[in-house]
């Protein structure tokens, strides 16, 4: 399930046992240092990008291009690595290097096929060897832009590319469409779109490595936790399709996702099996999301009670924070949607079921060929975990069998959701390790 985002200095309540506001930025203080420069740890030294063609020839346009390269920030030791992991409340055991941390701007596609641009952030291992696996760690959800691998620092949103750098890893995390750099509005849990702009974050960033003295190995160990689970089997099920010339899928260890989106993830939602405030965020932003690709409702009305039918749709604009998204709406479902707007979610027609029978493909459609470990906490208050059942059970079903790391009590400020992404990542750094060794 996509997350009320992680603490924040910018914006995130404290909701009751810890939970933060859906959107609120982890980090405000984000270290920028202008277009790239030479630095003692990063030789040799890149140079600015622009509009260079790298990538898959898209018609016109041309996909996985980097548009522009600008470095943010080095942890020159691993020290400091494991100084910016702590502050972010995850685990330094596996931490060997010191990384150097970039944001990159590419070409990609919307979820039309139209042209556009979307930025990510691409972390490497200092004092490593030329040729370095890449893992690909997809997010959990944000509202606000910033709220995005490339946006933060000492967060929960990128610790983990940090982590895997760490470990002699290329990190590499899509901020997805409007989110970050991008333009335009952010369309949450768009399989589709999640997987062009990780396919594409990726050719961006095989394209910049060498001016790092690095080359990108062709298998892509894959993760992502909560919205970024679904977005990670999207981009496994792509690479093993052979989508990309180069990248083959290596390994896949998504984390706490609501694979089953319409057929669990709702259901429970409107049940009142969720935390109710993160109830009331994902029901908004399923209807306003799904609204804006999909065209569900004629108006705000027929969905949600006033006097939230004139506002919740601009609180979904990307500048909201999560204090004014905790503000904005109210406490219960109830309180939120009509009759109708219930009706809709709990049962899906028209445009909306066809929306969400792909989302809800992620697991039943194909049949990955590489290694792949579910990872989970029983207990999670907002991917209730017969998600990860049923993954497991549609991937058993194709032949996979795929084991179901369960991690235990593993609470992150009050919430088992977001340990369960603290916990995984040591676990899931340590794994690909083993699997890159074999």
């Amino acid at each position: 399930m996509p997350i009320p985002a992680s603490p924040s200095s910018r914006g995130a309540v404290r909701y009751r046992g810890g939970l933060r506001a859906l959107g609120a930025a982890v980090c405000c203080g984000l270290i920028l240092s202008g277009p790239i420069v030479a630095t003692a740890a990063a030789a040799p030294a890149p140079r600015a990008a622009t509009q260079e063609h790298h990538g898959e020839h898209r018609g016109e346009q041309y996909r996985g291009t980097l548009v522009s390269a600008e470095e943010l920030y080095t942890l020159a030791t691993p020290q400091e690595v494991s100084a910016e992991l702590r502050a972010a409340g995850f685990e330094d055991d596996t931490v060997r290097h010191g990384v150097v941390a970039y944001r990159l701007v590419y070409r990609t596609v919307d979820p039309h096929g139209r042209p556009t641009t979307a930025s990510g952030l691409f972390v490497l291992p200092l004092n490593s060897a030329k040729r370095l696996h890449a893992v690909s760690f997809a997010h959990g959800t944000g509202s606000h832009k910033d709220d995005s691998p490339s946006m933060q620092r000492r967060a929960f949103v990128s610790a983990p590319v940090i982590a895997h750098a760490a470990a002699g890893a290329a990190g590499i995390a899509p901020d997805y469409l409007g989110m970050g750099k991008g333009p335009g509005l952010h369309p949450w849990m768009d399989i589709g779109s999640e997987t062009t702009a990780s396919l594409d974050m990726l050719r961006a960033a095989r394209a910049f490595a060498p001016r790092t003295g690095h080359v990108l190995e062709r298998k892509v160990m894959v993760t992502g936790f909560s919205q970024g689970a679904s977005a990670a089997l999207g981009l496994g099920r792509a690479l093993q399709a052979g989508e990309d010339r180069w990248f083959r899928l290596g390994a896949l260890a998504p984390v706490s996702g609501a694979y089953d989106f319409g057929g669990t993830e709702l259901p429970a939602l409107l049940g009142g099996r969720l935390a109710p405030k993160a109830g009331v965020l994902y029901a908004a932003y399923t209807l306003v999301a799904f609204q804006r690709l999909h065209a569900i409702y004629d108006s705000p009305g027929e969905v949600f009670r006033a006097p939230y039918d004139s506002t919740v749709e601009a609180l979904f604009d990307g500048a909201h924070t999560g204090e004014q998204l905790m503000r904005g709406t109210p406490g219960t479902l109830d309180e939120l949607l009509t009759e109708h707007g219930r009706e809709l979610l709990a049962h899906p027609t028209g445009p909306l079921a066809a929306a969400l029978r792909s989302t809800d493909a992620v697991c039943t459609d194909w049949a990955p060929r590489a290694p792949v470990r579910l990872y989970m906490a029983s207990g999670d208050e907002q991917a209730v975990t017969a998600n990860t059942n049923r993954c497991r059970s549609a991937l058993l079903g194709n032949g996979v069998d795929a084991p179901v790391v369960d991690l235990g009590a593993v609470d992150h400020h009050g919430s088992r959701h977001l340990g369960s992404n603290v916990a995984a990542t040591s676990a899931i750094v340590r794994w690909f390790g083993e699997l890159r060794r074999q």
